[in-house]
């Protein structure tokens, strides 16, 4: 009862939220999947699904329904020759409920 009472009376955004969301994810698949109401984010890597959710919930304003984590291995590449790897990113697929939607050309209000 706490936490719709303190959702309702629009609650202050806890600081560690934007630690927990990191950008996100705009690819050709990540906008296909607007289709079917989710949204994709790079989130911190020690970034719990629970943890995900609430930072979703209050930066933006929506329920959630559903979380999926995946963690992208990053690539052996080479420049100049020289070999080196990109970056370790987990992504977060969030699942909207019905009728909300999240802008991300807008960013965080």
């Amino acid at each position: 009862m706490a936490k719709a009472a303190k959702k309702q009376a629009g609650a202050r955004v806890d600081v560690n939220h934007y630690d927990v969301i990191v950008a996100p994810h705009i690819t050709e698949k990540s906008t296909l999947l607007s289709e079917q109401n989710a949204v994709v984010f790079k989130v911190a890597k020690t970034a719990s699904k629970p943890q995900i959710k609430a930072a979703v919930e209050a930066l933006f304003n929506v329920s959630v329904t559903g979380v999926n984590t995946l963690n992208a291995k990053g690539k052996t590449k080479r420049w100049k020759g020289r070999p080196y790897t990109r970056s370790d990113v987990k992504k977060a697929i969030v699942t909207l409920a019905d009728g909300q939607n999240i802008d991300i050309t807008t960013g965080v209000a």
